[in-house]
């Protein structure tokens, strides 16, 4: 064991011998040289915070920044009870807007923000829109819902005996049939590029329970839905499909219809292209043929390679799916970069941000259905 005493005497070996006093000198010299320089580097990275620290605190926009007490903390906020809650004044951007192109605002469509959203659920508000002649105004009390024609008991409803039947409530995604829209998406946002689909919950009386209530007689092959808006928009429907899993639709995401989603009522066809889901619905007839209406003639067809057109397109044939986040011009989110060595690295982590689907859109069980966002 080496003593105190032993430590200032010269090692075997070095007795003698220059070069090895040397080596030690020189070793010894740059322990100490490397400590200053480290304690030196210490004083200046904390000088260096305690500088920002002071300019943060002095600067008028860094106020509420910590060490300091942000001013919400010192006074009361706004009252309670709201009669209506309504989103941040901070969070004013997150709209939706018109397609891009479009100047006329009535037989338009407007997109959902996704880049700015978060999970599975569109807000009622941000849902996207598209109508053909602007969005009706009905007052629920005057508004029926008649089933009629090859059946042995036509039937009225009004909204309020409808809420009163059984309810299921479902998670489904609607797309417009003319999302994306494939222009090249280079400098846009994912709203830009394929902002005509959203998704919710959706409340209501399954389209069978009503059918069966009325007996559809066995010639009856189709069910032909009107809507009451302006246009009177009107599809055919197969009945074998009514008869599975489409919805007649009170409210969405908990609360009643918005009016641009069809309030009061309005049809929901899981996995059919959006027009299919008829919206200010008034009207089901029963028959044994498609009625070939003017959206299913001159609009809502596809044309074949060959000329001719398709008589109908009724699925949505394609899951979609897109990197809303980050959007176009947007930085990486700061909490990506303490998981990549470099800059770079953070950067490409932040590209696999979220990630948005459609994936199952033909739906489940109830209030598991249809839902797909990944956080990569």
């Amino acid at each position: 064991m080496a003593t105190q005493d032993d430590q200032s005497k010269p090692l075997r070996g070095d007795v003698g011998n220059g070069e090895n006093s040397r080596r030690r000198f020189l070793t010894k010299g740059t322990v100490v040289a490397t400590s200053l320089a480290t304690m030196g580097l210490a004083e200046r990275a904390l000088a260096q915070t305690t500088a920002a620290s002071e300019a943060a605190v002095a600067s008028p926009k860094s106020k509420n920044l910590p060490p300091n007490v942000p001013e919400w903390e010192k006074a009361l906020g706004s009252p309670t009870a709201s009669p209506y809650g309504t989103p941040s004044k901070f969070e004013a951007d997150v709209i939706r807007k018109l397609y891009p192109g479009l100047t006329e605002p009535m037989s338009a469509f407007s997109t959902s923000p996704l880049q700015d959203l978060d999970g599975i659920i569109t807000p009622n508000g941000l849902f996207y829109e598209r109508h053909h002649a602007g969005v009706p105004q009905i007052d629920p009390a005057q508004h029926r819902l008649m089933i009629h024609g090859l059946v042995k008991r036509p039937l009225i409803f009004q909204v309020d005996e409808l809420r009163q039947l059984p309810s299921e409530s479902h998670i489904y995604f609607l797309e417009c049939s003319g999302n994306p829209n494939f222009r090249p998406p280079y400098g846009k946002t994912a709203a830009d590029v394929a902002g005509l689909v959203s998704c919710a919950e959706w409340t209501g009386v399954p389209l069978k329970a009503l059918l069966k209530q009325a007996g559809v007689e066995t010639a009856a092959k189709w069910v032909i839905a009107e809507g009451a808006d302006g246009a009177s928009m009107t599809r055919s429907i197969p009945l074998q499909k009514c008869l599975d899993d489409v919805l007649v639709v009170y409210s969405q995401n908990g609360e009643r219809l918005r009016p641009e989603q069809g309030y009061p009522l309005r049809l929901i066809v899981p996995g059919f292209e959006g027009n299919m889901n008829v919206k200010w619905l008034r009207r089901l007839h029963v028959t044994d043929k498609p009625v070939h209406s003017r959206e299913e003639t001159g609009r809502y067809t596809d044309l074949m390679p060959d000329g001719r057109s398709r008589e109908f397109t009724f699925m949505r044939n394609a899951n979609r799916s897109l990197l809303a986040l980050p959007a176009h011009s947007a930085s990486p989110p700061k909490a990506c970069t303490k998981f990549g060595a470099s800059p770079g690295a953070a950067v490409e982590r932040s590209k696999r941000w979220t990630f948005r689907s459609t994936a199952a859109i033909r739906g489940g069980p109830p209030r598991s259905s249809s839902r797909c966002s990944t956080r990569l």
